[in-house]
Formats: C-alpha cells, sequence, structure tokens
C-alpha cells in the first residue's frame, strides 16, 4: 500500500478546488458544440486582431468537416495537420474530430525526413499542411499514399489592412511575408479555401463517442523515434476540465488566453485548443512567439490567462519594462515543459501583479497531471502537487512493486483520467510504459514532501528538453555520426541560466579530422528541426562508456559542466 492514499496535497489546493473532477460525459465534440452554444456572439479566435467569433467557428467547423467527409474522411482515419497557430488549424482540428477521424498533429518546421517517418508511422491519407510545408510533405506523398494535401495560407485570415501592408514593395513586408507564407501551391495541392466553400455536414452524421481515439501525438522515445501517444477523447477533455478546476478565478466567456505555445505541441494543445475553447475564452493565435508580437498585442488586447515556458516569461517581462508596456491583467500564468526558476517567477509576479505556478506532465498525460496551486500554498522550486482525480505512487524504479515514501527518491507513477491509452502500434513499448492498474511511469525520479509536493530528482529517461521540446539524443547522435569528420558522438543537455537545457554534443574526430563547428551544423540542419542541432560542440579523446559499451551520457554531461567552470 502506497504512503500516497493520504493524499496531504489536497490541504494545499486553492480555496474552491475540487478534490475530484465531475466524470467527464462530453467528447471534445460536444464540448465545442456547446461553447458555440454558450458563447456565440463572443471571439472565439483573434488573430492579428481579425476575429472570429463562437458561432462563426461552429459554422466553419461543419463545412471543413463536409468538405472532408466528400473527400473521403470517415471515422477512424487519421488526418495530419502539419500547421502553426492560425484560424484554419483549430477549425481543422475540430472538423476532423467531428468525423470520428483522429487528428495528427506534426511541427510544421520538421525536416522531410523526420515528418516522413511520423507518416510512415501513422499512415494518414489526408494532410492539412501550412503551404510553406506543403512542398515537404508533396516529396513523398505518391510513395505514402497521401491521396490529399490541402494548403493553407494564413495570410488569408489576417485583416485586410495587414495583408495588404505584407505586400508593400519593402524589404521588411517581404521578410515578413516570406515568414508566414510560400505564396504558392505545389501542382496537386488544394488551397484550403476550397474546404469552407463547401455544404455543411449532414446534421445526422455519426459523432464520435468518449473513448474513440481523438489525437495521436508524437513524443520522442527514450530510444530515439518518436512514437504517437494515443490520446483519447475522454483523456483530453478530462484534462481540460482539470485545468478549469485548478483555476477557480476564471470568468467563463471573459479571459483573453495566447497562444503563444505552438498547439502541435502537448501543452499548447490542451491550454489553447481544448481548455481555452471550453471557457469561452478569446484565443489570441501567434503564429511565431516574439517579444515584439506579443506586446503588440497586449497593447490592443491584454492577455489574463497565459500559458508558456519559461523564457518566455523571462524576455516578456524584461522586454514590456524596457518598452514600457504594462503587463497588468494577467492574472494567471502556468508554466510548463522544463524547470521554471525562482527568479523568474518573482520577476513576472512583480511586473503583473498575478500568479505564475510551475505544471508538470508529459504528452502521455495529456499532458498536465501535477500543478503549483493558483494560491498562496503554492511553491516555487517545486512541481506542485496532483491535480484533481490524479493518483501518485513513488517507487523503485528498477522494481516498481516496491513503494517509496515520503521524502525518499523513486520514480514517480501517474494515474488519472488523463493518462493515455499507449503507443500507436507500439505494444511492447506501451506495455513498458502502462503498468497494471492504470499506472504511467514518468521515467522522473522524485521527492514527494509531507505535505505532498512534488520535486524533480533526476531523468531515468535521457530526453533533452530544450526550448519546451523534447530532444532524443540518440537521433541527433546518428546524424551527427553520419558526417565524415565524426567518429562518435554523444548528446547531453546542459543546464542554462533561463532554466531550460541547452543541446551540447561531445565528438570524437575522426583520424585526421578537425572540429568545424558550422560544417558541422549545415549537415545536422538538413536532417533535423533546428532546435535539435546542438548549440556547441565539445572535442574529447574518448566517450566514456560502461562495461557493455554503452555511452554513459551523465558522466559526458558531468565533464562538460566542469569544464565550462573551469
Amino acid at each position: 500500500m502506497s504512503v500516497f492514499e493520504s493524499r496531504p496535497w489536497l490541504d494545499q489546493y486553492a480555496p474552491g478546488v475540487p478534490q475530484q473532477i465531475a466524470p467527464v460525459t462530453q467528447t471534445l465534440v460536444d464540448m465545442i458544440d456547446e461553447s458555440v452554444r454558450r458563447f456565440g456572439s463572443g471571439v472565439a479566435l483573434d488573430f492579428f486582431g481579425a476575429e472570429t467569433t463562437y458561432a462563426e467557428l461552429g459554422e466553419r467547423i461543419e463545412r471543413v468537416a463536409g468538405a472532408l467527409a466528400a473527400r473521403g474522411v470517415v471515422a477512424g482515419d487519421r488526418v495530419a495537420l502539419v500547421l502553426p497557430n492560425c484560424p484554419q488549424h483549430v477549425i481543422a482540428f475540430y472538423a476532423v474530430l467531428r468525423l470520428g477521424a483522429i487528428v495528427v498533429e506534426h511541427n510544421p518546421l520538421y525536416t522531410a525526413a523526420e515528418l516522413r517517418h511520423q507518416f510512415e508511422d501513422h499512415g494518414a491519407r489526408v494532410a492539412i499542411v501550412w503551404d510553406a510545408t506543403a512542398e515537404t510533405v508533396r516529396s513523398f506523398a505518391d510513395e505514402l499514399g497521401i491521396a490529399t494535401i490541402i494548403g493553407v495560407d494564413m495570410t488569408r485570415s489576417m485583416p485586410l489592412g495587414t495583408r495588404a501592408m505584407l505586400r508593400l514593395p519593402v524589404a521588411k513586408a517581404r521578410s515578413s511575408r516570406a515568414a508566414l507564407t510560400s505564396g504558392a501551391l505545389p501542382e496537386g495541392v488544394e488551397p484550403w479555401r476550397a474546404l469552407e466553400r463547401g455544404a455543411r455536414l449532414e446534421a445526422g452524421h455519426p459523432r464520435p463517442s468518449l473513448d474513440d481515439i481523438a489525437a495521436l501525438q508524437y513524443t520522442s522515445g527514450t530510444t530515439g523515434r518518436p512514437k504517437g501517444a494515443i490520446l483519447s477523447h475522454r483523456n483530453l477533455r478530462a484534462n481540460a476540465a482539470q485545468g478549469r478546476a485548478w483555476v477557480p478565478g476564471l470568468s467563463e466567456g471573459a479571459e483573453v488566453v495566447y497562444a503563444a505555445l505552438p498547439m502541435f505541441h502537448a501543452y499548447g494543445l490542451t491550454l489553447c485548443l481544448t481548455f481555452a475553447m471550453s471557457i469561452g475564452a478569446r484565443l489570441v493565435l501567434l503564429p511565431k512567439f516574439t517579444v515584439e508580437l506579443v506586446l503588440e498585442v497586449m497593447r490592443r488586447t491584454p492577455a489574463t490567462f497565459l500559458p508558456a515556458v519559461p523564457p518566455i516569461y523571462q524576455k516578456l517581462a524584461t522586454g514590456a519594462a524596457e518598452a514600457g508596456v504594462s503587463l497588468d491583467g494577467i492574472r494567471f500564468a502556468i508554466s510548463g515543459a522544463m524547470s521554471l526558476p525562482v527568479s523568474i517567477v518573482e520577476q513576472w509576479e512583480s511586473a503583473t501583479g498575478g500568479l505564475l505556478v510551475e505544471g508538470y506532465g508529459m504528452t502521455e498525460s495529456s499532458p498536465v497531471a501535477v500543478g503549483n496551486p493558483m494560491g498562496p500554498t503554492r511553491r516555487p522550486g517545486t512541481v506542485g502537487v496532483p491535480f484533481p482525480s490524479t493518483e501518485i505512487r513513488v517507487v523503485d524504479p528498477d522494481d516498481t512493486t516496491v513503494d517509496r515514501g515520503f521524502g525518499e527518491e523513486g520514480e514517480l507513477l501517474l494515474r488519472g483520467p488523463q493518462v493515455f491509452q499507449g503507443y500507436w502500434n507500439r505494444p511492447d513499448e506501451t506495455a513498458a510504459t502502462l503498468l497494471p492498474g492504470g499506472w504511467l511511469r514518468t521515467g522522473d525520479i522524485v521527492t514527494v514532501s509531507p505535505d505532498g509536493f512534488i520535486s524533480i530528482v533526476d531523468r531515468i529517461k535521457e530526453l533533452v528538453i530544450t526550448g519546451g521540446f523534447n530532444v532524443a539524443p540518440s537521433e541527433v547522435e546518428e546524424v551527427l555520426a553520419a558526417h565524415e569528420s565524426v567518429e562518435s558522438a554523444a548528446v547531453v543537455g546542459v543546464a542554462s541560466p533561463s532554466g531550460g537545457e541547452e543541446l551540447v554534443a561531445a565528438i570524437v574526430l575522426s583520424k585526421g579530422a578537425s572540429l568545424d563547428t558550422e560544417a558541422l551544423r549545415t549537415h545536422a540542419k538538413t536532417r533535423l528541426a533546428a532546435y535539435k542541432v546542438p548549440r556547441r560542440f565539445a572535442v574529447l579523446d574518448a566517450l566514456p562508456t560502461s562495461l557493455i559499451g554503452k555511452v554513459l551520457r551523465r558522466e559526458v554531461r558531468e565533464q562538460l559542466e566542469k569544464d565550462a567552470v573551469r
């Protein structure tokens, strides 16, 4: 019996937070339909000032769902979304779900090789993609049987005045336009506008059920290649409800939530695509985070709730002070994906007068499972306490049947309605991660204080978290080792002052070779997304290995950190 069954953390909850959420009865489709009914005249989406009401959002979802059905999409089909944050992303997400089909989210900045691996795994035959990514997907579409590609020019969702400015014959306008759209679609790629011109979906079209799969979210595994986490409607709806319960001070139909996090990431998906929509918030869509863009929007439509990562809070607080822009009104902020330094909490709360708390989770928990209370009991420096309806255990990582107690180090296990269904087509990895009784192995070593606060001690999994994204070291190492100058490589995360990790590659050079960091970066950039390219390279005579020849990344990291302080 686990000592944590006493649940001391319940005494830490902010006033009004329930111990349990009500059993989930809505699919995500039911949820968005209810928001359309309740908040019809309210603004759902704000994109550079162009507004879409909830009523208009509901109509556009039905039209796109009808168009996708006409193109052969049926329940259970996977539909790939390769999109930045834009109105079309929100519409496509719910239109796919309305058909009982499965959304597969992708990073639009991935290389062809990275995207191809995921498409090979999930087998989607329909893809809705950013026009700047359309050629990349088109390059492998025929070979993989992708029958329909729909290209999105997100500038078409901007106000007419903004679109006109992007077409001015000046360098700044050309640069801004190039960052938002390719300007043309490859042959064989349909324009998005064709979907919205079709007829609405038939009213009697079957709807998904709670336990149907809603999304596949790809997450980097400990062995390299990303695998698809299966998230049901129940999982995602429950996590949105848990988030709502965690912040009892929210005013439904009146909050302004900034989507500064990418919605193709599990954190952005839940906090922006589902949670924000469930409370009738105005979702301000930012295709890319820049301090200048956020401060410009703050002057026009101040945020009240901002989910983000530590570097964003730090940069915004500093930039706002320098620009003389007030951040007052941001009452609630929740940070995730990496450690949140206490110094950033203090800086942010001083600038806003609101609360900034750290949360914790993983793609496999939809993703949020733990959070600091939104109130005076919050404890900066910890990741907080379990969410409502969430149970924890701390166990011996080598024998998960052996429980640890308060203050003892062990692997964190989670159980709750947000815990995923397994990995797509990976029964062995599913069995290794989902234990009997529905317990999810997190791979994180923690301690739990007697009053229930959880602190992360170490990571069993050797993923590197940089900029809020997970990077599997072995994937990067494989790419670097393919370069002629590299005999072997070990990639690790080294702590950075912003609270995240900096990706560093320790390499052993081939005989006669010399270090050319630019050549290595160029080589890596053709095969990996930019955030997976190491920021620094260090040359070692040899990599430390175990008796069986496995590279000991922890020793590599310790050596690099020791060298850095000399």
